[in-house]
């Protein structure tokens, strides 16, 4: 029978641990226990191969055990499906990576991970622009002497405002991101940002700071909101460092 690892933990507690642990399932049904080396423990259950169900409850379920765990522990969770054969085969891949586990675990102590998205239909926005800017702010392309307009002109014309409007869009959402991370520096947040994922998300972010500044986090996200009304925002979290953990496994 093979071990689902759900997360990686410091062992500083183990008490605690096996008390919180107790009489908690993983996603099979069976217990969570661990497996420990050194100053680090796996978070582990039993489960066989053909019981590892790929869909979306087996995954949502794995990703609830993480949360209930990192309310009272800092640790780094696994991705779903994480499996080895055995405690002898998860206590080497602790050894082997060790160092690795240690350091992340130092990065990430008593932090959280918050999502923001922040939503705007782009082209309702960029119809605004259109209206607010001036005649002389559109390129134009002028036609040589003792030519008239033609279709190509137009056509020429009508693609360099679209990329004149693409222009003013995205150096106002770095406008949006600039006033919001100058204040999450302020909160020693680390960010991982991207813009315009698509034609409704405007920005995907992720933040990694202190969980006893959650309410400043929120703060911010409220005046960046008040701000661009015409933007709409959604923070998610705390969550576990999903995307602050550097680690290739040995």
């Amino acid at each position: 029978m093979g071990k689902m690892i759900y997360a990686i933990l410091s062992n500083t507690n183990s008490d605690k641990l096996n008390a919180l642990l107790f009489g908690m399932k993983g996603i099979s049904g069976e217990n969570l226990i661990t497996v420990t080396f050194n100053e680090i423990s796996a978070v582990v259950s039993h489960i066989k191969r053909e019981e590892l169900i790929a869909d979306q409850a087996s995954a949502i379920a794995f990703a609830g055990i993480i949360e209930n765990i990192g309310q009272h522990f800092t640790l780094l969770p696994m991705r779903y499906g994480s499996m080895l054969e055995s405690a002898e085969l998860i206590q080497k891949m602790l050894e082997k990576n060790y160092s690795e586990f240690q350091q992340n675990l130092q990065k990430v102590e008593n932090q959280s991970e918050f999502g923001l998205k922040v939503f705007c239909d782009s082209e309702k926005l960029k119809d605004e622009m259109r209206l607010k800017s001036e005649t002389d702010d559109n390129p134009s392309v002028k036609s040589d002497e003792g030519i008239k307009k033609s279709v190509y002109l137009d056509y020429m014309n009508k693609k360099l405002k679209e990329h004149h409007l693409e222009e003013k869009l995205l150096n106002y959402i770095d406008v949006v991101i600039a006033e919001f991370t100058e204040k999450l520096t302020q909160l020693n947040a680390v960010s991982k940002i991207k813009k315009r994922c698509t034609a409704t998300i405007l920005i995907d972010a992720v933040f990694l700071l202190k969980k006893e500044k959650k309410d400043e986090l929120v703060q911010v996200v409220k005046d960046s909101q008040n701000k661009h009304p015409e933007l709409n925002y959604t923070l998610t979290g705390p969550w576990p460092p999903y995307n602050f953990v550097d680690i290739n496994l040995k």
